[in-house]
């Protein structure tokens, strides 16, 4: 053979390597995408189904008119729910209903932020270790409950009322917002600030807001901290341990508990 054969055959042989079987490889990362996908597929589903199931539980109990919006944090959720508690919850709920009639002002929007989560021995509740609340009480609803057209004052902790009189005259009193104790807003240094108010009308509407508001219709353990004015209305800061959630009415401040809990449904 010619020399010059020899190397092209070598050239040849450098130019076109000899083909490896790649489906061993291809199968080893199929294999190794799968083992990390299905458990991410598996936990996802996992927590959408358990902050739907609580957004059902909470919206049966405390009788909102939607369901509320509900986070699940932390990863991996299916290690929790094997746990049976949940180690944070999100919770905004919106227009809870007064728990009666004539008494409480309803929450236009209640935003919960939970610390292990986890159900009772019996399923009858829902327990948090602990828990943070922000409610917002539109000046609409306070208004209904005071029985005056109630709006924001100057100050963060102050509502301005005005009263139309027969003369076609307005008067204008203010008062500040302040906490007591057993969850109620008080009304205090009641002050006319404009328009004509004769004695009588003065010492009526001292009368009216000498009467606190008591928040009933929140979950049981909820303790209101403070309480200020905003554009929208009484924004109340609450936090408390050991908090429950209960069926019906019996989920809400003060009620007695129920054994038929829907809270059951979720963790």
């Amino acid at each position: 053979m010619h020399p010059y054969d020899h190397a092209d055959a070598a050239f040849s042989a450098y130019e076109h390597p000899p083909r490896r079987n790649r489906r061993p490889v291809a199968v080893a990362v199929g294999a190794l995408l799968a083992l990390l996908l299905v458990p991410l597929i598996a936990d996802h589903f996992a927590r959408s189904r358990v902050e739907s199931r609580t957004a059902e539980a909470f919206q049966e109990g405390m009788q909102t008119p939607s369901a509320p919006e509900v986070r699940v944090r932390g990863f991996p959720v299916l290690t929790q729910l094997m746990s049976g508690t949940l180690r944070h919850v999100d919770i905004t709920a919106h227009d809870i209903p007064a728990s009666d009639a004539g008494g409480p002002l309803p929450v236009t929007e209640l935003s919960l932020s939970l610390a292990e989560l986890r159900k009772s021995d019996d399923d009858t509740e829902a327990l948090a270790r602990s828990a943070e609340a922000t409610a917002l009480l539109s000046y609409p609803d306070v208004s209904d409950a005071l029985g005056l057209e109630i709006s924001r004052g100057t100050r963060p902790d102050q509502v301005r009322a005005s009263i139309p009189l027969p003369t076609g005259d307005a008067v204008t009193v203010t008062a500040t917002v302040s906490v007591l104790s057993g969850n109620r807003i008080a009304f205090k240094d009641f002050q006319v600030t404009g328009g004509p108010l004769p004695e009588v009308g003065r010492a009526a509407l001292g009368q009216v807001f000498e009467r606190p508001i008591r928040l009933r219709n929140i979950p049981q353990g909820l303790r209101l901290r403070s309480v200020t004015t905003t554009e929208s209305g009484l924004v109340a800061q609450l936090t408390g341990e050991s908090v429950t959630f209960r069926s019906g009415d019996s989920s809400r401040s003060g009620g007695a508990a129920q054994s038929n809990s829907p809270y059951s449904k979720g963790i």
